[in-house]
C-alpha cells in the first residue's frame, strides 16, 4: 500500500490493519504502572491494574480502530480477554516488572529497536588463530586518548535465573498475568523482571517448579506454575541488557524523557527562532562488556524540533498547490517523516493519510458507546483540537506478533515536525546557525557528559537505585593511548605528492597536474534550457581553460536548446545519443526530482551513457566557477573511466570488494545491494554492480553472481585471478552480525569454490560502521582536541570476542570527529593486524569525488552512491556496458 494511492481515496476499510488513537492512553495506563520514585506493594499494583480496562477489538463505522478505554471501566474474566490482544498490546509489551523501582519498564523498553545486543554472542575472534592472542597493531606514533567511556566500578555478582511462567486456565492479557503472579512477591521477591511469559530473578527458588494459585477480582481462582529454564552467570548477555536497562531508569528518574532510543531533556530547550527550530539536548547511553571491563558508553544527542506541526504544513501545501493537487502534494511532502507527538513524547513514522476520517470522527468503546477523537483528547490530556476538518495520520507499528500487526491514528494538529527537510540542509545559514548548538566541540562534548555523571552522583534517589542493584560507575572518563599510523603519499601521473595531515585533503598540491588517465571529450552533449545559456556557455569556457592541465583532450559539444519540460529532455536524449557519445552534460533550472530522475534513468539502463546533471545556479557565481569547473571535469573523466590518483598498494594480486544497501521506499520497498570490486593492481579502476533484493531484506542474497561477475572481469584484466580478496561489508543493522556470519560469508566460499577447484585465495571479510558511539579525543597541550587523520584504536574499547579496531581517517571543521568502528568477522589472510588497518586507511584515500580522506574505505563510499543512484532515481538495475565505470558518482 501507497499512500499516493490512499491520497487519492481509497476507502480506508481496505486498509489491512487497524489503527490505534495515537497511543495514548497507552501511556496513561503505563504511567499508573508505577511512579518514578518509591515502591509500591503488590496488592496495590494488582488494585491499580485491575481498575484498568483491557483494550477490546471493536469496529469504527467505516475503520477499525482499537482504542483502551477509559481508566473507570471494570476488568472482566480470562473469558473476556480471549483473543483480544490488540496491535496496540504487542507495540508496547507490559506488565515487565524490574524491581520494584523499575516497575513501568519491560524487558523491550530498552530504547527502540536493542537489536544490537543479538550481536553479543557472536564470538569471531575464536576462529582466528592468528589473532586469538593479540589483535593490536605496533606502527605508529603514539597519543594519548580519552574517551566517552566509564567504567563499571561495581556490579552484582549474582547469577540470574530464568523461569517459564505458565497459567491455567491460560491468561491472554500481559497485564493480568502480571497482577496475578505479583500477589507473590513473598515467594518470588521484590527484584524481578517478567514480560508475561518468562521471569528474571536474581534468586533461585527452593523448586524447580513452583505452583502458586491466585484469584481475579471475578473469583476465578487461577494456578500459576513457574518452571526454572535456565542459570545465566552475571556475565552473560541478558546481564548486560538489565545493566541498559537501570541505567535508562536513572535518566528517566532524573526527568529526562524517552524519545526512540535516546533520552532527551524538554524543559531546558534550545530555541532557533530565526529558523522556528528548537533543540533538545539529550544522551546516548549503552552498557557492554570491552577489553577488560564492563563500561558505560555514553555520548550526547540532540533532537531537532521545528516550530510548526503537519497541519502547519498542510495549509503552507495547500496555498502553494491549490486544491487539485494538494492531497499528492500532502502525500508527496510527508509521507516518510518522522513526528513527535508531545502528549506522550512519542515519535512516529507517517506511512499514510486517511482523507476519510477527521476529529470529528468516532469510535466504540468497550461499553457501547462512541467517543470521537476530539472528545477523547480533550478527556485523555486536557487537549482542544482546533480544526475538526482536518484528516487522520496514519502510522504501520513496527512491531508485531504472529500475524497481529496494526497501525496508530494521529493528529496532524498534535504532531510536531522533527528533523531537517533538504531545502532546509540547503542553507547555509540555517546550518551553520544550528551547528553552533548541536556540533559540540571536544571539550564541551565532555563538559556535558562529566554534568550528567555529577547528576547521577549526586542525586539520592538515583545513588539509592544504584545502591539496591549494587551498581557504581566511575565518573571519570577513560583515558589510554592510540596510534596515528604513517600519512599516504598521493600519487599523480608519475609525480608524487605530501598533502597536509590537519585538513586531510590534496586539492592544492595535485592542481595543474595530469591525471593517471584522461578520458578524452570528443563526442559530447551539453543540453541546457534557454533561460541559461549564458550559464551554459560560462561552463564551457571554464572547462577549456581547466581541461588542458589535466590532460584531458576537449573538442566542443553538441550545445542543444531543450524547453524546461521532463518530456522535452528525453525526447532530445531519444533523437541525439547515439553509442560514440562519451558523456551528456545537462544544465538543470532547478532540483526537481522527477526530471533528474527521468534523465538518469534513460542514460543508465535503456541507453548506456554517462551522463553529468548541474544544477544553473551552482554556476552563477563568476569567484567560484572555476573551482566547480575543476570539480565537474574531474567527475566526468571518471565516468567516462578514467583515473584520478592512486597510494602505495604494497599487496599483490588483491582484489578489494565494497558492499553497502539502500532501502527504495518508493518501488514497493525494496533494498538495492551496490557492489563494487577494484579491477586492476593500483585500486583505480572499479567493477560496479547491484542487486535489486526483496522488499525490507537487509542481507545480499545476490552476493554469489556479482563476486563471480567480479572474478571473471579481474581475470579479463589481469590474466590472472587474485589470490586475495577482502570485503568491506557496510550497511549492516544491529542484530544481524550472526547471520551475515552464517550466511553471507559461506556464499563468498561457495562461490570462490565454483570458480575452480584449485581455486582458494586468501579471503578477509571487514564489517564497516559509521553509527557508533565511541568518540576519540586528543589530550594535547591539556586540553581536548579531535584526534588527527590515521588515528587508530584497537584497546581499552574494543570488544574481546571479535577482531575489531576504530579508525580516525577524517577531519571536521566544527564539532567532534566520527571513528568508524571495523570488526573482521572472517580471515584467512594471515595478515598481521598492523597491515589489515593500514590497508583500510589506504582504502579511505581513494574516492575520487573527494580529493581528501573520507570516513570509510572508497569502495563502500562507491557501492553506497551506486545503491542510492538506483534506489532513488533509476529503481532497477542498471545495464551492465556501464559496469567498468564509475557513472554514479
Amino acid at each position: 500500500m501507497t499512500g499516493r494511492a490512499r491520497a487519492r481515496g481509497r476507502p480506508p476499510r481496505q486498509l489491512p490493519p487497524p489503527a490505534a488513537v495515537g497511543d495514548a492512553p497507552w501511556q496513561v495506563q503505563q504511567g499508573m504502572l508505577g511512579p518514578l520514585r518509591g515502591r509500591r506493594h503488590p496488592q496495590q499494583q494488582q488494585q491499580q491494574l485491575q481498575q484498568l480496562q483491557h483494550p477490546q477489538q471493536l469496529q469504527q463505522q467505516l475503520q477499525q480502530l482499537h482504542v483502551p478505554p477509559a481508566q473507570s471501566e471494570e476488568p472482566g474474566g480470562h473469558g473476556h480477554l480471549r483473543g483480544c490482544e490488540t496491535p496496540l498490546q504487542e507495540r508496547r509489551p507490559e506488565g515487565v516488572q524490574v524491581s520494584s523501582g523499575l516497575q513501568d519498564l519491560c524487558l523491550r523498553d530498552r530504547g527502540g529497536r536493542r537489536r544490537d545486543f543479538h550481536d553479543l554472542g557472536v564470538n569471531t575472534r575464536q576462529t582466528m588463530v592468528h589473532v586469538q592472542e593479540s589483535k593490536t597493531g605496533f606502527s605508529g606514533k603514539m597519543i594519548k586518548l580519552t574517551t566517552n567511556h566509564f567504567r563499571l566500578t561495581s556490579r552484582p555478582q549474582w547469577a540470574l535465573y530464568q523461569y517459564h511462567v505458565g497459567y491455567s486456565p491460560e491468561m491472554e492479557a500481559r497485564r493480568l498475568r502480571s497482577a496475578l503472579l505479583f500477589q507473590h512477591e513473598e515467594t518470588i521477591g521484590k527484584t524481578h523482571a517478567f514480560d508475561g511469559s518468562i521471569l528474571f530473578l536474581p534468586k533461585k527458588l527452593e523448586n524447580k517448579v513452583t505452583e502458586l494459585f491466585s484469584r481475579t477480582r471475578n473469583g476465578e481462582d487461577v494456578k500459576i506454575t513457574v518452571t526454572l529454564t535456565n542459570e545465566l552467570p552475571p556475565t552473560s548477555p541478558t546481564c548486560l541488557q538489565f545493566y541498559n536497562i537501570i541505567f535508562r531508569r536513572l535518566l528517566k528518574m532524573l526527568n529526562l524523557q524517552q524519545i526512540g532510543r535516546n533520552y532527551y531533556n524538554p524543559s531546558d530547550p534550545v530555541s532557533i527562532p530565526n529558523h522556528r527550530l528548537m533543540v533538545w539536548l539529550g544522551f546516548t547511553s549503552s552498557i557492554l562488556q570491552y577489553e577488560e571491563n564492563i563500561m558505560l558508553c555514553a555520548d550526547v544527542s540532540h533532537k531537532v524540533l521545528r516550530g510548526e506541526t503537519v497541519l502547519d504544513t498542510m495549509h503552507s501545501l495547500h496555498s502553494q498547490v491549490g486544491e487539485e493537487r494538494f492531497r499528492d502534494a500532502c502525500a508527496k511532502e510527508l509521507i516518510g517523516l518522522i513526528v513527535l507527538t508531545k502528549y506522550n513524547n512519542r515519535t512516529y513514522r507517517i506511512d499514510d493519510i486517511d482523507w476519510d476520517n477527521n476529529p470529528k470522527s468516532t469510535f466504540r468503546k468497550s461499553d457501547g458507546s462512541e467517543m470521537s477523537f476530539v472528545d477523547y483528547y480533550k478527556k485523555q490530556y486536557n487537549i482542544e483540537i482546533s480544526d475538526w476538518m482536518q484528516p487522520v495520520l496514519i502510522s504501520q507499528m513496527k512491531r508485531k506478533r504472529g500475524n497481529i500487526q496494526g497501525s496508530v491514528a494521529l493528529i496532524p494538529e498534535l504532531c510536531s515536525l522533527t528533523g531537517l527537510t533538504d531545502r532546509m540542509r540547503n542553507d547555509f545559514t540555517m546550518m551553520k546557525d544550528l551547528a553552533i548548538h548541536t556540533r559540540l566541540p571536544p571539550e564541551q562534548r565532555q563538559r556535558e557528559l562529566g554534568r550528567l555523571l555529577t547528576y547521577i552522583q549526586k542525586d539520592d534517589n538515583v545513588q539509592k537505585e544504584l545502591r539496591n542493584w549494587g551498581l557504581s560507575f566511575d565518573n571519570k572518563s577513560v583515558s589510554f593511548t592510540g596510534r596515528i599510523v604513517q600519512g599516504e603519499k598521493i600519487f599523480q601521473s608519475g609525480a608524487m605528492f605530501d598533502y597536509n595531515p590537519q585538513f586531510a585533503d590534496w586539492t592544492k598540491e595535485t592542481r595543474g597536474v595530469p591525471l593517471i588517465r584522461s578520458m578524452p571529450l570528443d563526442s559530447w552533449l551539453l543540453i541546457y534550457t534557454r533561460r541559461n545559456y549564458d550559464v551554459a556557455n560560462t561552463l564551457l569556457q571554464s572547462l577549456f581553460k581547466v581541461t588542458p592541465s589535466m590532460g584531458i583532450h576537449m573538442n566542443r559539444p553538441s550545445m542543444i536548446e531543450v524547453d524546461d519540460r521532463t518530456e522535452a529532455y528525453l525526447r532530445v536524449l531519444q533523437q541525439r545519443v547515439t553509442s560514440d557519445i562519451n558523456i551528456v552534460v545537462c544544465i538543470l533550472s532547478s532540483s526537481r526530482k522527477d526530471k533528474y530522475d527521468a534523465i538518469k534513468k534513460y542514460l543508465c539502463t535503456d541507453c548506456p551513457i554517462p551522463s553529468q546533471c548541474v544544477l544553473a545556479r551552482t554556476l552563477s557565481k563568476p569567484q567560484t566557477i572555476m573551482t566547480v569547473a575543476t570539480k565537474i571535469a574531474l567527475q566526468m573523466n571518471c565516468k567516462m573511466g578514467g583515473e584520478l590518483w592512486s597510494v602505495e598498494i604494497p599487496l599483490k594480486q588483491v582484489m578489494i570488494v565494497g558492499i553497502d544497501c539502500y532501502h527504495d521506499t518508493v518501488s514497493g520497498k525494496q533494498s538495492i545491494a551496490g557492489f563494487v570490486a577494484s579491477l586492476n593492481q593500483s585500486v583505480t579502476r572499479w567493477f560496479s554492480r547491484c542487486v535489486v533484493q526483496s522488499r525490507g531484506q537487509e542481507l545480499v542474497d545476490g552476493i554469489k553472481t556479482c563476486l563471480q561477475t567480479a572474478l571473471r572481469n579481474w581475470s579479463k584484466w589481469n590474466k590472472c585471478l587474485p589470490s586475495r580478496i577482502f570485503v568491506y561489508r557496510d550497511g549492516v543493522g544491529d542484530g544481524q552480525l550472526n547471520t551475515l556470519v552464517n550466511y553471507e560469508v559461506p556464499q563468498f566460499l561457495e562461490c570462490l569454490k565454483s570458480i575452480g577447484t584449485d581455486y582458494s585465495p586468501r579471503l578477509t571479510v571487514i564489517v564497516v560502521k559509521k553509527r557508533v558511539g565511541a568518540r576519540f579525543f586528543a589530550e594535547i597541550g591539556g586540553g581536548l582536541r579531535n584526534p588527527p587523520p590515521g588515528t587508530v584504536v584497537d584497546t581499552v574499547v574494543t570488544r574481546p570476542e571479535w577482531y575489531d579496531f576504530f579508525v580516525v581517517s577524517q577531519t571536521v571543521k566544527n564539532g567532534c570527529v566520527a571513528p568508524t568502528h571495523y570488526n573482521v568477522i572472517y580471515d584467512t589472510s594471515q595478515l598481521k593486524p598492523d597491515h589489515v588497518q593500514r590497508l583500510t586507511y589506504k582504502l579511505c584515500h581513494m574516492y575520487y569525488n573527494w580529493s581528501g580522506i573520507i570516513r570509510v574505505p572508497a569502495p563502500c563510499q562507491y557501492a553506497h552512491k551506486l545503491a542510492f543512484l538506483v534506489g532513488q532515481s533509476i529503481h532497477r538495475e542498471p545495464n551492465l556496458m556501464l559496469s567498468d565505470r564509475l557513472y554514479y558518482l
